[in-house]
This record gives structure tokens, C-alpha cells and sequence, in this order.
């Protein structure tokens, strides 16, 4: 029995231990903080109530140590480990997953379980600080070293996550390979769904068959930087002989600052679409020609990526995106600008434009970002389990 540990059901995680238990003969018993996102709850960067649309407790078991009806977490943030230990002692795992080591629930979540004598399996988005005092990054360093020392297995994500612990020497008998990735089956992917949905959206949007279509699709908050997308998009306004549409999905603290800045455009088309859920995010991957992701910290992976990519959508992404090394291949699946460069993101754009609206592109992206799949991670996953357990 593998136990994972999270905060609260996610819709990246859970088809990963579905496929762990049903693909590869794992049985998985989540052992989740709070329910509150299947139970629905209000993201407060999003500036949005909802639940995901999607099943996030079927094919495996799981177990709730808090119910968000009876008092328990609202936000992630405030999930606490309250009952872990009478949880584990109950399921008798032979490993656990731990998905992370911030908020403090997955710290403290790992320090039980270690404690508890329990093989830990470690899965997280890692990330090296590139600011902060010499002095923080060592007490940081060395934090992370003996964690990472006290796991049996560590779980890289991809290129940038397997240099982070190569660089905190990390033996590499730890290190085993478990992609990011999104559970496509919400989604409509395939060429015979865009040729329906771009034309249907682009009309109800009012956009014509002539603009090129940007899209940016997260939470509109400083991190995320899509305020540097509309300062971009004006540059190149300027010397493009497109006619150009910005299409925000999502929504955020940001929005009312965007949609003051959109009446200093001219020539460009700007639209505000809200917060969509899983299953009606198709039609706008497809009606757009460019995934943008201007991120200017803290993206440790971006998992918008992989969802466009799926759709044989194009992304231009910021050297701070993690998974930029992974899947955008300039020329071919995308575009990688400075971070922060409005006129490298400008001049990335420009770049990219020549790759849209073509099916040979189309069918690059979906190839590249084939082995991110949820088999494939629980793949990972169920091979560094086995060799825990065999040995």
C-alpha cells in the first residue's frame, strides 16, 4: 500500500493515483487534509467559488483527516497534519508520497512519516531561489540537503527539478523520473474538435478568422506578469501587419488594473473571459494561435503549457518557467523570452506568429509533450515503489 499525503484533492495528482492503482497494481490510499476542493471553496487569487468539474476520488481510496462542512481547511495554506499519524497507523503503508514541502502540512506530513520508520517517496515542484541573502540560500541549502537525505526516493519532474538535486549532491540511486502532467480526458484535443471549436468560439468572441489569437490562461496576479503581455502585445501592434486579440482566461486581483490598461490599446482586440473549469477549456486552446505564460517567479512547472501543448497549441513562455527546458523547443513547439524583457517577449511573439496555424506544428507540440503523460508519471512513481518495497 502506498499512502500519499496532500493537503486536499488536486486535479493533477489524482488521475496519477488512479493510474497507480488501475494501470500499474499500486493500491493507493490518499490521506488528504481537507476536502475543500471537492467540496468547493473560494480561491482567493483567483477571486473565484467553485469545485473542479472533474473526479478526483475515484479508482483509489482515500482518506480525509478534516471536512471543510465541519470546520476544517478552506485554503491550502491552513491545512493541518492533525490525525496523520493515528491515519498511517491505521492504512500500515509500506511507503508514502509526499507532494511537496511548502505549505508547512507537507513538512510536517514528511517529518511523521520519517519518523514513523516509513519508506518516503518525495514528488515536488522544487525550485532554487535565485534572490535572497547568501546567508538565506545557505540555511536553505542545508535545510534541503538533510530532507532530501532522509527520503528513500526522490521523484524529478523533469530537467530542472533532476539539476536541483544533482546540485545538493543527492545520490543519484535516489533520483527516478516522474513527469508533470495534466489528465487530458477532460479536454477535446484532436484536429476534427478544433475544426469545430475554433470557428464557433472565435464568432461568439467576435473575433474574426484573419487575428492572431493570444492567450493567456491563469490567475491574473503580479507573478504571473499579464500586464507584460498587454505591454508586449502593444509593441508589436506597432510593426505587425496582424490583426491582433488578447484573450484572458482567468481571473484575479490584476483584472480591473488589465481592463483599464486595454482602453491605451489601439488596433488590438482585448477580451476578459473569467475562470473556466476543466471540461470548458477546450475551445479556447483551440481558438487560440499562441499559449503565452509570462511568468516572472515562483512558476515552478506551468501546467497551462502542458494542457496547450495537448491541443497543438504554440507557447511562448519566460526563462523563470520550469518546464520551458522540457517542452518549448523554439522554432518548433514555441518560443522562450527573457524574464521581464518586454521587448524579448515582443520580439518572441513576432517569432512564434510564423508558427501558427499550421498542422505540422500542431502535430510537434502534441509529440512533445506526449511523455509527460499520467501514465507515464505513475509509471515512475510505481517503479521507485517496487524497488522500495522489493528491497
Amino acid at each position: 500500500m502506498l499512502a500519499a499525503i496532500q493537503t486536499h484533492p488536486i486535479q493533477y495528482h489524482a488521475p496519477v493515483y488512479r493510474a497507480l492503482q488501475e494501470r500499474w497494481g499500486v493500491p493507493v490510499t490518499a490521506v488528504y487534509g481537507s476536502d475543500f476542493s471537492v467540496a468547493g471553496y473560494r480561491d482567493g487569487e483567483f477571486k473565484t467559488t467553485f469545485s473542479w468539474d472533474t473526479d478526483l476520488l475515484s479508482g483509489y481510496s482515500s482518506v480525509f483527516l478534516s471536512r471543510s462542512a465541519n470546520g476544517g481547511a478552506q485554503r491550502f495554506e491552513d491545512v493541518k497534519t492533525a490525525g496523520l499519524s493515528a491515519a498511517l497507523a491505521d492504512i500500515k503503508p509500506s511507503a508514502v508520497l509526499i507532494g511537496g514541502y511548502s505549505p508547512h502540512f507537507h513538512r510536517a506530513a514528511f517529518f511523521q512519516a520519517w519518523r514513523a520508520g516509513l519508506p518516503i517517496l518525495f514528488r515536488a515542484e522544487t525550485t532554487d531561489i535565485e534572490t535572497g541573502s547568501p546567508l538565506r540560500q545557505r540555511v536553505r541549502g542545508a535545510a534541503l540537503r538533510t530532507m532530501y537525505s532522509r527520503a528513500t526516493r526522490l521523484l524529478y519532474i523533469g530537467a530542472r527539478s533532476k539539476r536541483h538535486y544533482e546540485q545538493l549532491g543527492c545520490d543519484a540511486a535516489q533520483l527516478a523520473f516522474s513527469p508533470y502532467c495534466v489528465d487530458t480526458s477532460p479536454f477535446e484535443t484532436e484536429e476534427s474538435a478544433r475544426t469545430e471549436m475554433r470557428e464557433r468560439l472565435r464568432q461568439t468572441l467576435g473575433i474574426g478568422r484573419d487575428h492572431l489569437v493570444v492567450l493567456f490562461s491563469g490567475k491574473l496576479i503580479p507573478k504571473k506578469r499579464p500586464d507584460l503581455l498587454l505591454a508586449a502585445v502593444r509593441a508589436l501592434a506597432e510593426k505587425s501587419a496582424n490583426r491582433l486579440a488578447v484573450v484572458f482566461l482567468g481571473d484575479g486581483e490584476l483584472r480591473s488594473a488589465l481592463e483599464a490598461e486595454r482602453r491605451n490599446l489601439t488596433g488590438v482586440a482585448v477580451l476578459f473571459v473569467g475562470f473556466q473549469n476543466q471540461r470548458l477549456l477546450s475551445p479556447y486552446y483551440h481558438a487560440a494561435d499562441l499559449l503565452v505564460l509570462p511568468s516572472q517567479y515562483s512558476e515552478t512547472w506551468g501546467l497551462v503549457v502542458n494542457e496547450a501543448l495537448a491541443h497543438g497549441l504554440p507557447c511562448v513562455v519566460s526563462t523563470a518557467v520550469g518546464c520551458a527546458e522540457d517542452l518549448v523547443r523554439p522554432g518548433h513547439t514555441g518560443e522562450i523570452f527573457p524574464v521581464g524583457s518586454v521587448s524579448g517577449l515582443s520580439a518572441a511573439l513576432e517569432r512564434a506568429s510564423a508558427l501558427a496555424g499550421r498542422l505540422d506544428i500542431r502535430e510537434c507540440c502534441r509529440a512533445q509533450v506526449a511523455g509527460y503523460s499520467v501514465d507515464r508519471a505513475a509509471c515512475g512513481i510505481a517503479q521507485a515503489y517496487r524497488s522500495v518495497v522489493d528491497s
